[in-house]
C-alpha cells in the first residue's frame, strides 16, 4: 500500500509541472531613469526610517539623523516636520512629534497625548501616538505649493493624526478598539485645542448591516496596551486648504474641514471642523449614484485636496492601493465579512468632488503601456501616496516596491528612482519600503547648493542587447516584441495545419 502511494505521489510529480519564480539577483537602486526637461526639478525627501533628502540624480544630500516615524515633511527654509520611533506597546504610534531644523536642532516637540507603559523597564511615558499624517496649518497638505509663507511656530498649528483605545459596543461588544483621533495642537502653548475620533461617528459614514454584523466577528483578543481591532485604520488627514468649491458658496469645502481616508472600510471622508460632523463622503460602497463613477476604493492613502496654485486644484487625489479592505456580506475569501473587496492592482485617481467625475487616472497596465508582459503593474498593497507638481505632473510613490516616479499628464515616466536604503526592522515585509515621498525646490533647502541634473536613460525595457565576440553590441536595439508577435503567428500556423 505505502509503495502504491509513492508511485501515485511520484507519477504527480512527473504529470503536473512545478512552477518556478526566477527572481533577478541584482536589482536597479536609485535613479534609473531621469529626463530633466520634462521633470519639476528639486530635491525628494524619503519617508523611510530616517530622514533621507535626494536629489534628483538619486544623490543623498542630506540626512536628518536617528530611527524617525512617518511620515517626513520638508518645509520652506530646510525644515524637517516627522515623529520619533515607534512606541513598542502600540500599534505604529510615534513616541514623539518632532520639528528639526537643518542642523537636526529640534525647535519644537509634542508628545502629551496620554501616558503609557514606558519602553524599557517600569513606569510611564508621555506618547503622541501619532501615526500615519501631521502637518502644520498654513500648508494644506504638508507639500509644496506657490507662495508658501515661511514657519512660524509662536502662532501655528499642527494636525496630528493618532491612536487612543476605547470600548464601543455598536462597533464591537467583546474586544477593545484600536480607534483613530485626529487632535490639533497650538505649537505656542502645546495644549490640545481640537479633537475629532472616528468611533464617535460610525453612524455618519454609511455602513449597511452586514457591515455592522461583520465588524461584531472580530475576536482577538489585544496582545498590549495600545493593541486592539483596528476597525478603521485612517490613512491620512490634511485641511482642505482655500478652494474654489468653498469660494462658490459650497460650505462642506471650508478651508478648516479636514479629509481623511479609511483603509478598512474603503472610505472617504471630509469633516466640518465646527461641527465635527462628516459633511462628504464616497463609499464605502461604489455600486449606486455617483460613487459608481470612481470604482472601488480599496486599502486608499493620501487622500487630499490639491493645493490651490497648482493644476487640478480643487479636485480630490488619492492613491487607491488595491489588495483587500471593507466590511460586508461574507464571501468564499472573507467567511467573516471583513476585507470582502479585493483588487490585485493600485491606481492613482484624480477626480471632481462635487460630480465624483473620475478627472485623471493612472493605472499602467491601462496607460500606454507598450509592453504587457515586461511592463511594470503598479501594485502596493500599503503605504504610498501622489503629489500634484507644478508643471502638471505627479509624484507617485509605490511604496510597498520603494518605487517613485514623476509621471506626465500623457502617462509617460520621465523619472524613476528605486530606494537602496533598507529599514533597521526585523519585519521582512518592510525592505526598502518608502511610506511617502515629497518634491520640494531647490530653493526650499537653502542651505544645500543647487546640485547637477544629469539625466539617465535606462533604454525601453522591451529592448535587449546581443553582444558580439569582441564584447561589443552592435545588435542594439533588437525589438524582442516582434519575436514573441513572430511565435504567436507561428504557433497560430501550426494550429490551422494541425486542423
Amino acid at each position: 500500500m505505502r509503495r502504491s502511494a509513492e508511485f501515485i505521489a511520484l507519477a504527480l510529480l512527473v504529470l503536473i509541472p512545478v512552477v518556478i519564480q526566477a527572481d533577478p539577483s541584482v536589482y536597479p537602486l536609485g535613479t534609473t531613469i531621469y529626463k530633466p526637461e520634462k521633470c519639476w526639478n528639486g530635491f525628494t525627501i524619503l519617508s523611510s526610517d530616517e530622514g533621507r533628502l535626494v536629489d534628483m540624480n538619486g544623490n543623498l544630500v542630506h540626512l536628518w539623523k536617528g530611527k524617525l516615524h512617518h511620515p517626513n515633511k520638508v518645509y520652506l527654509g530646510g525644515y524637517l516636520l516627522s515623529a520619533t520611533a515607534s512606541w513598542k506597546h502600540g500599534w505604529q504610534d510615534a513616541i514623539e512629534i518632532q520639528l528639526r531644523d537643518f542642523k537636526d536642532k529640534v525647535l519644537w516637540r509634542f508628545n502629551r497625548w496620554q501616558k503609557g507603559k514606558a519602553n524599557e523597564g517600569d513606569g510611564t511615558m508621555w506618547l503622541s501616538r501619532q501615526h500615519h499624517d501631521l502637518q502644520i496649518k498654513g500648508n494644506p497638505v504638508g507639500y509644496y505649493i506657490p507662495d508658501a509663507a515661511p514657519l512660524d511656530i509662536s502662532e501655528g498649528t499642527i494636525l496630528v493624526l493618532a491612536h487612543y483605545n476605547v470600548r464601543n459596543e455598536k462597533i464591537n461588544k467583546n474586544v477593545t478598539l484600536l480607534d483613530d483621533v485626529v487632535y490639533e495642537v497650538d505649537m505656542a502653548t502645546g495644549k490640545i485645542i481640537w479633537t475629532w475620533k472616528a468611533s464617535e461617528h460610525l453612524d455618519e459614514m454609511g455602513f449597511d448591516e452586514a457591515a455592522l454584523k461583520a465588524m461584531q466577528n472580530y475576536d482577538r483578543e489585544p496582545r498590549s496596551e495600545g493593541d486592539g481591532f483596528d476597525w478603521f485604520h485612517q490613512n491620512c488627514a490634511s485641511y482642505l486648504g482655500p478652494n474654489k468649491w468653498y469660494d462658490g458658496g459650497d460650505r462642506r469645502f471650508h478651508p478648516d474641514n479636514i479629509i481623511l481616508d479609511s483603509r478598512e472600510a474603503g472610505l472617504l471622508a471630509i469633516v466640518d471642523h465646527k461641527s465635527g460632523k462628516i459633511v462628504w463622503r464616497a463609499g464605502p460602497y461604489y455600486r449606486d449614484g455617483d460613487d459608481k463613477k470612481l470604482g472601488w476604493m480599496i486599502g486608499p492613502h493620501h487622500t487630499h485636496m490639491i493645493p490651490k496654485g497648482l493644476p487640478g486644484a480643487g479636485n480630490i487625489m488619492v492613491f487607491d492601493n488595491g489588495g483587500g479592505s471593507g466590511y460586508g456580506p461574507p464571501t468564499d475569501f472573507a467567511s467573516d465579512g471583513i476585507t470582502v473587496m479585493r483588487r490585485d492592482y493600485s491606481r492613482v485617481v484624480e477626480f471632481n468632488p462635487v460630480t465624483k467625475e473620475i478627472v485623471w487616472e493612472y493605472v499602467p497596465n491601462a496607460s500606454n503601456n507598450p509592453d504587457p508582459v515586461f511592463g511594470h503593474k503598479m501594485y502596493s498593497v500599503n503605504v504610498s501616496s501622489a503629489q500634484r507638481l507644478p508643471n502638471g505632473n505627479t509624484l507617485i510613490t509605490e511604496g510597498a516596491q520603494g518605487r517613485i516616479i514623476e509621471v506626465t499628464r500623457d502617462y509617460e515616466i520621465v523619472w524613476e528612482y528605486m530606494n537602496p536604503y533598507l529599514w533597521d526592522s526585523d519585519i521582512p515585509m518592510i525592505r526598502n519600503l518608502v511610506y511617502r515621498a515629497y518634491r520640494v525646490p531647490y530653493d526650499w533647502v537653502p542651505q544645500l547648493p543647487k546640485p547637477k541634473e544629469s539625466a539617465v536613460d535606462a533604454g525601453p525595457n522591451y529592448l535587449f542587447t546581443i553582444p558580439a565576440e569582441d564584447g561589443s553590441h552592435p545588435d542594439f536595439g533588437i525589438d524582442r516584441t516582434a519575436i514573441w508577435k513572430q511565435g504567436d503567428t507561428q504557433g497560430k500556423d501550426k494550429k490551422e495545419e494541425d486542423n
